[in-house]
């Protein structure tokens, strides 16, 4: 990535004298100009509720500070997360992370960072990957989807958030442990791929837990099986992938992530605002209410997760190129 720029230079000095800790403690945040929490992908879907849940909290942890949530969807959250990547360093453009995807786009495609430049602040979700189809539809399990994708290979269609996401990746993972071939079709998020699944003209959805549950709750879809290790409290009725017969575990890491170079006076008390919202009973509750599956992280534990598959990612990538 290439140095900063002069004015970004004056940015970052700016924000570290003015932002310096003992200043935050005493003053709080600078009033003025409100910190933008950039999701990269459609409102409506996981990234989108988990940012919008936070942002409230994390305003009220950091004294004087005001949170807004913007979208700015395009290439499977490529565009909003170069957005934030390449914005000044002082603290006011954060962005919602999706963990494999920050990772796995930069294997594929020309992208504008690096993901060990990135600051990453703190993971608030681990929402696991599963299958889902409208309730009427003839395929009840995962065994049954994989019968229908071996009748029909490379036929039955299924839908993503985008290219190189978790669910997608989660797909290629179940059709390499399973050994059949089905037929992907990307969305800009998941809330796009709700209209064709319901419509029934996607026969699949592949999405998260937490996206599926209000349409769970509602009998319109029916979840074939979760990517996770036993099964989720809030769907016990749905299998695991292990118990279909396939050993895949996987997951969506969702959280907030700052541009490289963040200093360490602005990154210590955003740190610490994310720590005190996660020991902050009001926020479980609100979390609960919003269908998070929590599992949060704060500074290098977040650090060290978000690029831990980086190397199961690039062996995958070696023997499944997922380019489309």
């Amino acid at each position: 990535m290439p140095a900063p720029s002069l004015g970004r230079r004056a940015a970052l000095l700016g924000a570290a004298s003015l932002l310096a800790t003992p200043a935050l403690a005493q003053r709080g945040w600078p009033a003025g100009r409100p910190i933008e929490i950039v999701v990269p992908f459609a409102p409506g879907g996981g990234m989108d509720a988990m940012a919008r849940t936070v942002a409230p909290f994390l305003a009220a942890k950091l004294s004087g500070a005001r949170v807004v949530v913007s979208n700015r969807p395009g290439a499977g959250g490529q565009l909003g997360t170069e957005a934030v990547a390449n914005a000044a360093p002082d603290g006011f453009v954060l962005g919602a992370c999706a963990t494999p995807t920050v990772l796995s786009q930069p294997i594929e495609r020309p992208v504008r960072w690096r993901p060990a430049e990135l600051t990453y602040l703190a993971q608030v979700v681990e929402d696991p990957c599963g299958l889902f189809v409208r309730a009427d539809s003839p395929l009840k399990s995962l065994p049954d989807l994989l019968a229908a994708a071996r009748a029909r290979p490379g036929d039955l269609s299924y839908g993503t958030a985008g290219i190189g996401g978790d669910d997608h990746i989660a797909t290629l993972l179940l059709e390499e442990a399973a050994k059949v071939r089905l037929n992907h079709v990307p969305f800009n998020g998941t809330s796009q791929l709700l209209v064709p699944l319901l419509g029934g003209q996607l026969e699949v959805g592949a999405f998260n837990i937490s996206e599926a549950l209000p349409l769970l709750r509602d009998r319109a879809i029916r979840g074939l099986a979760l990517a996770s290790e036993a099964r989720d409290p809030t769907a016990p009725d749905i299998a695991t992938y292990r118990e279909g017969g396939v050993d895949v575990v996987f997951s969506a890491g969702r959280g907030i992530f700052g541009p490289p170079g963040l200093p360490d006076a602005i990154r210590i008390a955003i740190e610490e605002a994310f720590a005190a919202i996660f020991a902050d009973p009001a926020w479980t509750e609100a979390a609960s209410r919003a269908g998070l599956p929590l599992k949060p992280l704060v500074g290098t534990a977040y650090r060290d997760a978000a690029l831990g598959g980086e190397a199961a990612l690039r062996a995958l990538w070696s023997r499944r190129p997922w380019k489309e």
